[in-house]
């Protein structure tokens, strides 16, 4: 059983050249358990979350391969599943995926059916001998599906409220780990971006009034909401997301953990 977890969630390579997720890894890796590897991140083209994920685990690190729905049909996802197996990649969190930037949907595949495929690999002889596959799934601050409950863990979207967070757990418990959302606010900007994009979202305005005035406040305020989290006892860990602000929140949650 593992204590409080901080799954630190990393930028994926938009370019054939792995050395900017390394140095992340490197420098996250003393605070950081395991790490999360996007797809496709918000619509673009990135280096395989699986790739990477391996990459991850040479470097000594755990790792969780983020696989969208959105841009494979069911035999592209057994494709991810053999390279996975090959890789020795174990854990998964499934997401429906960001709006693409260019063109449609490839498929109908959703999230449900990757998990069924997934849990139905164990059974099949071309994975014999090889460990199951840990599957994990996106939640969002509303009703928990039936269907999610059955995943091995779930990350609750990003949300800079604590007692929204903790609200939403009293409301579903269940047994299985589950990993608050929490984002580093970089900017106004990215702010308004997020309003715009992530539903049932609300950033506090004097969050966006100090980022505004001092970058290092949204570092400051998520690396303090982890710890609130953390002593809240309500969740198994957090997904960070420290944007571009990872070597000031490495340092900073070395000062505080």
């Amino acid at each position: 059983m593992r204590g409080f977890e901080l799954i630190c969630e990393i930028e994926p390579p938009t370019r054939p050249d792995l050395t900017h997720a390394r140095h992340q890894i490197g420098v996250l890796s003393p605070v950081t358990d395991a790490f999360l590897i996007p797809d496709n991140h918000i619509g673009r083209a990135t280096v395989s979350s699986i790739a990477v994920a391996h990459e991850v685990q040479t470097m000594g690190g755990r790792s969780i391969a983020c696989v969208n729905s959105r841009d494979r049909n069911l035999l592209g996802f057994r494709r991810d599943l053999l390279t996975a197996a090959a890789y020795g990649v174990e854990e998964f969190l499934f997401v429906h995926g960001d709006k693409p930037t260019a063109g449609n949907r490839t498929s109908d595949l959703t999230v449900r059916a990757m998990m069924d495929e997934a849990r139905a690999a164990s059974e099949n002889p071309v994975f014999a001998d090889m460990p199951a596959f840990r599957v994990g799934a996106a939640a969002g601050l509303r009703p928990l599906p039936t269907w999610k409950r059955a995943a091995d863990f779930l990350f609750v979207q990003v949300s800079y409220s604590v007692d929204a967070l903790l609200r939403w757990r009293d409301a579903h418990p269940v047994e299985l780990p589950i990993y608050a959302g929490v984002m580093v606010l970089a900017s106004a900007g990215m702010a308004r971006r997020l309003a715009a994009t992530i539903p049932d979202i609300d950033i506090p305005d004097d969050l966006v009034h100090a980022v505004a005035r001092d970058q290092a406040a949204g570092v400051e305020a998520a690396c303090d909401q982890v710890l609130r989290l953390r002593d809240s006892g309500a969740f198994a860990g957090v997904h960070l997301v420290p944007v571009s602000r990872y070597r000031q929140v490495a340092t900073r949650l070395e000062d505080l953990l």
